[in-house]
Protein backbone atom coordinates (compact mmCIF):
# COMPACT_ATOMS: atom_id res chain seq x y z
CA UNK A 1 0.00 0.00 0.00
CA UNK A 2 2.88 2.36 -0.75
CA UNK A 3 1.93 5.76 -2.26
CA UNK A 4 2.57 5.97 -5.99
CA UNK A 5 3.24 9.05 -8.06
CA UNK A 6 2.84 9.01 -11.84
CA UNK A 7 3.54 11.67 -14.42
CA UNK A 8 1.73 10.24 -17.44
CA UNK A 9 -1.62 12.02 -17.78
CA UNK A 10 -4.84 10.36 -18.85
CA UNK A 11 -7.84 12.11 -20.47
CA UNK A 12 -8.89 15.61 -19.40
CA UNK A 13 -11.40 16.49 -16.73
CA UNK A 14 -14.46 15.97 -18.95
CA UNK A 15 -16.46 13.12 -17.45
CA UNK A 16 -17.45 11.66 -20.82
CA UNK A 17 -13.84 11.63 -22.08
CA UNK A 18 -12.69 9.87 -18.92
CA UNK A 19 -15.55 7.37 -19.03
CA UNK A 20 -14.75 6.65 -22.70
CA UNK A 21 -11.09 6.03 -21.83
CA UNK A 22 -11.95 3.74 -18.91
CA UNK A 23 -14.35 1.69 -21.04
CA UNK A 24 -11.61 1.36 -23.67
CA UNK A 25 -9.29 -0.14 -21.02
CA UNK A 26 -10.28 -3.81 -21.06
CA UNK A 27 -10.64 -5.03 -17.47
CA UNK A 28 -12.82 -8.08 -17.10
CA UNK A 29 -12.82 -9.63 -13.63
CA UNK A 30 -9.43 -11.05 -12.60
CA UNK A 31 -7.66 -8.97 -15.28
CA UNK A 32 -8.44 -5.43 -14.14
CA UNK A 33 -4.96 -3.96 -14.43
CA UNK A 34 -5.46 -1.66 -17.46
CA UNK A 35 -8.38 0.22 -15.89
CA UNK A 36 -6.70 0.49 -12.48
CA UNK A 37 -3.52 1.79 -14.12
CA UNK A 38 -5.46 4.38 -16.13
CA UNK A 39 -7.38 5.61 -13.09
CA UNK A 40 -4.15 5.91 -11.12
CA UNK A 41 -2.44 7.91 -13.88
CA UNK A 42 -5.43 10.26 -14.13
CA UNK A 43 -5.54 10.88 -10.38
CA UNK A 44 -1.79 11.17 -9.82
CA UNK A 45 -1.51 13.68 -12.66
CA UNK A 46 -3.96 15.87 -10.75
CA UNK A 47 -2.12 15.73 -7.47
CA UNK A 48 -4.01 12.96 -5.71
CA UNK A 49 -1.99 10.70 -3.40
CA UNK A 50 -2.63 7.14 -4.52
CA UNK A 51 -2.03 3.80 -2.88
CA UNK A 52 -2.50 0.24 -4.11
CA UNK A 53 -4.20 -2.47 -2.04
CA UNK A 54 -2.96 -5.93 -3.12
CA UNK A 55 -5.73 -8.46 -3.74
CA UNK A 56 -4.05 -11.31 -5.62
CA UNK A 57 -0.96 -11.55 -7.86
CA UNK A 58 -1.19 -8.78 -10.44
CA UNK A 59 -4.46 -7.41 -9.04
CA UNK A 60 -4.88 -4.34 -6.82
CA UNK A 61 -7.54 -1.99 -5.56
CA UNK A 62 -6.79 1.74 -5.80
CA UNK A 63 -7.24 4.33 -3.04
CA UNK A 64 -6.71 8.07 -3.48
CA UNK A 65 -7.02 11.15 -1.27
CA UNK A 66 -6.07 14.80 -1.45
CA UNK A 67 -4.28 16.97 1.06
CA UNK A 68 -6.66 16.03 3.89
CA UNK A 69 -7.32 12.56 5.31
CA UNK A 70 -10.53 11.27 3.73
CA UNK A 71 -13.73 11.42 5.76
CA UNK A 72 -16.11 10.60 2.91
CA UNK A 73 -15.11 8.13 0.18
CA UNK A 74 -16.61 7.66 -3.27
CA UNK A 75 -16.22 4.04 -4.34
CA UNK A 76 -17.10 1.69 -7.16
CA UNK A 77 -15.59 -1.23 -9.08
CA UNK A 78 -13.41 -1.25 -12.19
CA UNK A 79 -13.91 -4.89 -13.19
CA UNK A 80 -16.55 -5.87 -15.72
CA UNK A 81 -18.27 -9.02 -16.87
CA UNK A 82 -17.05 -10.50 -20.16
CA UNK A 83 -16.90 -10.04 -23.06
CA UNK A 84 -15.04 -6.78 -23.66
CA UNK A 85 -17.13 -4.33 -25.69
CA UNK A 86 -15.24 -1.22 -26.89
CA UNK A 87 -16.72 2.24 -26.29
CA UNK A 88 -18.71 4.20 -28.85
CA UNK A 89 -20.49 7.52 -28.53
CA UNK A 90 -23.81 7.81 -30.32
CA UNK A 91 -25.34 11.26 -30.87
CA UNK A 92 -28.83 11.90 -29.61
CA UNK A 93 -30.97 14.10 -27.38
CA UNK A 94 -29.19 15.41 -24.30
CA UNK A 95 -25.78 14.51 -25.67
CA UNK A 96 -26.51 10.96 -26.77
CA UNK A 97 -25.28 7.75 -25.23
CA UNK A 98 -21.98 6.11 -24.35
CA UNK A 99 -22.06 2.41 -25.19
CA UNK A 100 -19.58 -0.29 -24.20
CA UNK A 101 -18.78 -2.74 -21.46
CA UNK A 102 -18.71 -0.90 -18.16
CA UNK A 103 -20.34 2.26 -19.51
CA UNK A 104 -22.92 2.06 -16.72
CA UNK A 105 -21.53 -0.85 -14.66
CA UNK A 106 -19.44 0.81 -13.45
CA UNK A 107 -16.73 2.75 -15.32
CA UNK A 108 -19.00 5.66 -16.18
CA UNK A 109 -19.73 5.84 -12.46
CA UNK A 110 -15.99 5.83 -11.68
CA UNK A 111 -15.47 8.73 -14.08
CA UNK A 112 -18.28 10.75 -12.48
CA UNK A 113 -16.79 10.08 -9.05
CA UNK A 114 -13.35 11.24 -10.15
CA UNK A 115 -14.67 14.56 -11.46
CA UNK A 116 -16.97 15.02 -8.45
CA UNK A 117 -14.10 14.34 -6.07
CA UNK A 118 -12.06 17.02 -7.81
CA UNK A 119 -14.82 19.57 -7.19
CA UNK A 120 -15.17 18.54 -3.56
CA UNK A 121 -11.44 18.70 -2.97
CA UNK A 122 -11.35 22.24 -4.38
CA UNK A 123 -14.05 23.17 -1.84
CA UNK A 124 -11.97 21.76 1.01
CA UNK A 125 -14.11 18.67 1.56
CA UNK A 126 -12.02 15.76 2.96
CA UNK A 127 -12.86 13.33 0.16
CA UNK A 128 -11.25 10.12 -1.04
CA UNK A 129 -11.75 7.60 -3.85
CA UNK A 130 -11.72 3.81 -3.65
CA UNK A 131 -11.80 1.69 -6.79
CA UNK A 132 -11.99 -2.04 -6.23
CA UNK A 133 -11.64 -5.18 -8.34
CA UNK A 134 -13.55 -8.45 -8.32
CA UNK A 135 -17.02 -7.04 -7.65
CA UNK A 136 -18.57 -9.12 -10.42
CA UNK A 137 -17.20 -12.37 -8.97
CA UNK A 138 -16.21 -12.97 -5.35
CA UNK A 139 -15.99 -9.37 -4.00
CA UNK A 140 -12.36 -10.15 -3.10
CA UNK A 141 -11.27 -6.60 -3.83
CA UNK A 142 -13.81 -5.17 -1.40
CA UNK A 143 -12.76 -7.63 1.29
CA UNK A 144 -9.11 -6.62 0.82
CA UNK A 145 -10.02 -2.94 0.97
CA UNK A 146 -12.05 -3.52 4.11
CA UNK A 147 -9.10 -5.17 5.81
CA UNK A 148 -6.88 -2.25 4.76
CA UNK A 149 -9.28 0.50 5.88
CA UNK A 150 -7.62 1.33 9.23
CA UNK A 151 -4.35 2.12 7.47
CA UNK A 152 -5.86 3.76 4.40
CA UNK A 153 -8.65 5.93 5.78
CA UNK A 154 -8.77 5.94 9.59
CA UNK A 155 -11.06 9.01 9.68
CA UNK A 156 -13.65 7.85 7.12
CA UNK A 157 -17.26 8.33 8.20
CA UNK A 158 -19.25 7.72 5.03
CA UNK A 159 -19.05 5.58 1.89
CA UNK A 160 -20.85 6.56 -1.31
CA UNK A 161 -20.88 3.39 -3.36
CA UNK A 162 -21.69 3.34 -7.06
CA UNK A 163 -23.76 0.94 -9.14
CA UNK A 164 -26.42 1.74 -11.75
CA UNK A 165 -29.57 2.80 -9.87
CA UNK A 166 -31.07 5.07 -12.56
CA UNK A 167 -29.82 8.05 -10.55
CA UNK A 168 -31.87 7.19 -7.50
CA UNK A 169 -30.55 6.66 -4.00
CA UNK A 170 -31.10 3.09 -2.88
CA UNK A 171 -32.80 2.68 0.49
CA UNK A 172 -31.64 -0.91 0.61
CA UNK A 173 -30.27 -3.82 -1.36
CA UNK A 174 -31.56 -7.34 -1.28
CA UNK A 175 -29.12 -10.03 -0.22
CA UNK A 176 -28.23 -13.15 -2.17
CA UNK A 177 -27.84 -16.81 -1.26
CA UNK A 178 -26.61 -19.47 -3.68
CA UNK A 179 -27.53 -23.10 -3.13
CA UNK A 180 -27.59 -26.39 -5.01
CA UNK A 181 -30.32 -29.02 -4.87
CA UNK A 182 -29.05 -32.49 -5.77
CA UNK A 183 -31.12 -35.62 -6.27
CA UNK A 184 -29.57 -39.11 -6.37
CA UNK A 185 -30.92 -42.01 -8.42
CA UNK A 186 -29.91 -45.37 -9.85
CA UNK A 187 -28.73 -45.95 -13.41
CA UNK A 188 -30.47 -48.55 -15.55
CA UNK A 189 -31.22 -49.23 -19.21
CA UNK A 190 -33.94 -46.78 -20.22
CA UNK A 191 -35.86 -49.60 -21.92
CA UNK A 192 -36.45 -51.01 -18.42
CA UNK A 193 -36.91 -47.87 -16.29
CA UNK A 194 -38.44 -49.89 -13.45
CA UNK A 195 -34.96 -51.30 -12.77
CA UNK A 196 -33.56 -47.85 -12.08
CA UNK A 197 -34.47 -44.68 -10.25
CA UNK A 198 -34.43 -41.45 -12.26
CA UNK A 199 -32.83 -38.55 -10.41
CA UNK A 200 -34.12 -36.14 -13.05
CA UNK A 201 -37.69 -37.23 -12.36
CA UNK A 202 -37.09 -36.66 -8.64
CA UNK A 203 -35.68 -33.21 -9.30
CA UNK A 204 -38.54 -32.20 -11.61
CA UNK A 205 -41.07 -33.06 -8.91
CA UNK A 206 -39.01 -31.18 -6.36
CA UNK A 207 -38.71 -28.02 -8.45
CA UNK A 208 -42.46 -27.98 -9.11
CA UNK A 209 -42.95 -27.93 -5.33
CA UNK A 210 -40.24 -25.29 -4.86
CA UNK A 211 -42.13 -22.89 -7.11
CA UNK A 212 -45.04 -22.99 -4.65
CA UNK A 213 -42.91 -22.17 -1.59
CA UNK A 214 -44.02 -19.00 0.18
CA UNK A 215 -40.96 -16.78 0.56
CA UNK A 216 -40.26 -14.10 3.21
CA UNK A 217 -41.25 -10.48 2.58
CA UNK A 218 -40.08 -7.19 4.08
CA UNK A 219 -42.00 -3.93 4.36
CA UNK A 220 -39.13 -1.93 2.83
CA UNK A 221 -37.19 -4.40 0.68
CA UNK A 222 -40.24 -6.22 -0.67
CA UNK A 223 -40.48 -9.96 -1.45
CA UNK A 224 -37.69 -12.50 -1.60
CA UNK A 225 -37.28 -14.03 -5.04
CA UNK A 226 -35.86 -17.35 -6.20
CA UNK A 227 -34.23 -18.30 -9.47
CA UNK A 228 -33.34 -21.77 -10.75
CA UNK A 229 -30.42 -20.73 -12.88
CA UNK A 230 -28.89 -23.97 -14.19
CA UNK A 231 -29.84 -27.63 -14.46
CA UNK A 232 -27.58 -30.63 -14.99
CA UNK A 233 -27.72 -34.38 -14.58
CA UNK A 234 -27.73 -37.81 -16.09
CA UNK A 235 -25.24 -39.55 -18.34
CA UNK A 236 -27.13 -40.38 -21.56
CA UNK A 237 -30.60 -40.32 -23.03
CA UNK A 238 -30.88 -44.11 -22.86
CA UNK A 239 -29.92 -44.37 -19.17
CA UNK A 240 -32.07 -43.50 -16.17
CA UNK A 241 -30.27 -40.59 -14.55
CA UNK A 242 -28.16 -41.51 -11.51
CA UNK A 243 -27.93 -37.84 -10.47
CA UNK A 244 -29.42 -34.45 -11.20
CA UNK A 245 -28.94 -31.02 -9.70
CA UNK A 246 -30.32 -27.50 -9.84
CA UNK A 247 -28.20 -24.43 -9.11
CA UNK A 248 -30.33 -21.76 -7.48
CA UNK A 249 -30.04 -18.21 -6.19
CA UNK A 250 -32.37 -16.52 -3.73
CA UNK A 251 -32.58 -12.75 -3.29
CA UNK A 252 -32.92 -12.24 0.45
CA UNK A 253 -34.86 -9.56 2.32
CA UNK A 254 -34.13 -10.92 5.79
CA UNK A 255 -31.61 -13.06 7.67
CA UNK A 256 -29.92 -15.90 5.80
CA UNK A 257 -30.77 -18.27 8.67
CA UNK A 258 -34.47 -17.59 8.21
CA UNK A 259 -34.37 -18.53 4.53
CA UNK A 260 -32.23 -21.61 5.12
CA UNK A 261 -34.59 -22.85 7.84
CA UNK A 262 -37.49 -22.44 5.39
CA UNK A 263 -35.73 -24.48 2.70
CA UNK A 264 -34.61 -27.15 5.17
CA UNK A 265 -38.16 -27.57 6.50
CA UNK A 266 -39.55 -27.72 2.96
CA UNK A 267 -37.08 -30.44 1.98
CA UNK A 268 -37.81 -32.47 5.11
CA UNK A 269 -41.52 -32.41 4.27
CA UNK A 270 -41.06 -33.88 0.79
CA UNK A 271 -42.11 -37.47 0.11
CA UNK A 272 -39.33 -39.99 -0.46
CA UNK A 273 -39.82 -39.86 -4.21
CA UNK A 274 -38.86 -36.19 -4.33
CA UNK A 275 -36.19 -35.97 -1.66
CA UNK A 276 -32.86 -34.29 -2.35
CA UNK A 277 -30.06 -32.69 -0.41
CA UNK A 278 -29.15 -29.03 -0.36
CA UNK A 279 -25.68 -27.48 -0.28
CA UNK A 280 -25.49 -23.79 0.58
CA UNK A 281 -22.89 -21.54 -1.01
CA UNK A 282 -21.86 -17.92 -0.74
CA UNK A 283 -24.14 -15.37 0.85
CA UNK A 284 -24.42 -11.60 0.60
CA UNK A 285 -26.64 -10.11 3.32
CA UNK A 286 -29.46 -7.63 2.73
CA UNK A 287 -28.45 -4.06 3.60
CA UNK A 288 -30.32 -0.89 4.63
CA UNK A 289 -28.79 2.31 3.29
CA UNK A 290 -28.73 6.01 4.13
CA UNK A 291 -30.56 8.57 1.98
CA UNK A 292 -30.46 12.32 1.34
CA UNK A 293 -33.54 14.58 1.21
CA UNK A 294 -34.50 15.62 -2.29
CA UNK A 295 -33.31 12.43 -4.02
CA UNK A 296 -35.69 9.88 -5.48
CA UNK A 297 -35.22 6.48 -3.83
CA UNK A 298 -35.67 2.81 -4.67
CA UNK A 299 -34.89 -0.71 -3.49
CA UNK A 300 -32.40 -2.64 -5.64
CA UNK A 301 -32.38 -6.41 -5.89
CA UNK A 302 -28.81 -6.83 -7.14
CA UNK A 303 -25.78 -7.42 -4.92
CA UNK A 304 -23.06 -4.80 -4.41
CA UNK A 305 -19.75 -4.43 -2.57
CA UNK A 306 -21.43 -2.54 0.29
CA UNK A 307 -21.83 -5.58 2.60
CA UNK A 308 -18.08 -6.26 2.28
CA UNK A 309 -17.08 -2.65 3.07
CA UNK A 310 -18.39 -2.53 6.63
CA UNK A 311 -15.48 -0.46 8.01
CA UNK A 312 -15.93 2.45 5.61
CA UNK A 313 -18.71 4.31 7.41
CA UNK A 314 -22.37 4.96 6.74
CA UNK A 315 -23.18 3.52 3.30
CA UNK A 316 -25.01 5.22 0.43
CA UNK A 317 -25.68 3.72 -3.02
CA UNK A 318 -26.22 5.78 -6.18
CA UNK A 319 -25.34 5.60 -9.84
CA UNK A 320 -26.33 6.74 -13.33
CA UNK A 321 -27.57 4.13 -15.79
CA UNK A 322 -29.85 1.14 -15.51
CA UNK A 323 -29.06 -2.31 -14.19
CA UNK A 324 -31.40 -3.62 -16.88
CA UNK A 325 -28.84 -2.88 -19.61
CA UNK A 326 -25.77 -3.77 -17.52
CA UNK A 327 -24.17 -7.08 -18.53
CA UNK A 328 -25.89 -6.94 -21.94
CA UNK A 329 -24.39 -6.49 -25.41
CA UNK A 330 -26.16 -3.12 -25.58
CA UNK A 331 -24.89 -1.69 -22.28
CA UNK A 332 -24.97 2.11 -22.26
CA UNK A 333 -25.35 5.23 -20.15
CA UNK A 334 -27.06 8.45 -21.18
CA UNK A 335 -24.48 11.23 -21.50
CA UNK A 336 -26.78 13.75 -19.83
CA UNK A 337 -27.32 11.41 -16.88
CA UNK A 338 -23.58 10.79 -16.62
CA UNK A 339 -22.85 14.53 -16.50
CA UNK A 340 -25.61 15.08 -13.92
CA UNK A 341 -24.12 12.35 -11.72
CA UNK A 342 -21.04 14.50 -11.07
CA UNK A 343 -23.11 17.07 -9.21
CA UNK A 344 -25.20 14.38 -7.55
CA UNK A 345 -22.15 12.64 -6.09
CA UNK A 346 -20.83 15.94 -4.77
CA UNK A 347 -24.20 16.69 -3.15
CA UNK A 348 -24.44 13.25 -1.54
CA UNK A 349 -20.88 13.50 -0.20
CA UNK A 350 -21.54 16.91 1.35
CA UNK A 351 -24.75 15.65 2.94
CA UNK A 352 -22.99 12.56 4.28
CA UNK A 353 -20.64 14.84 6.22
CA UNK A 354 -23.49 17.00 7.45
CA UNK A 355 -22.89 19.83 5.01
Amino acid sequence: MEPHEASQAAPGDDVVALAHALVAAESTSNAEGPAVDLAERWLAARGWRTARVPVSPGRDCLFAEGDQPAEVVLSTHLDTVPPFLPPRLVDGPGGGRLYGRGSCDAKGIAAAMCVAAGRLRAEGVPVGLLFVVGEETAHDGAHAANAAQPALAPRVRALVNGDPTESRLAVGTKGALRFVLRAEGTAAHSAYPHLGDSATARLVRLLASLAELRLPEDAVLGPSTLNVGALAGGVADNVTAPWAEARCMARLVGPEAEFRALVDAWLAAQPDGARARVTYGTTVPAVRLATVPGFATEVVAFATDVPALTRWGTPYLFGPGSIHVAHTDGEYVEVAELRAAVGAYARIARAALGG
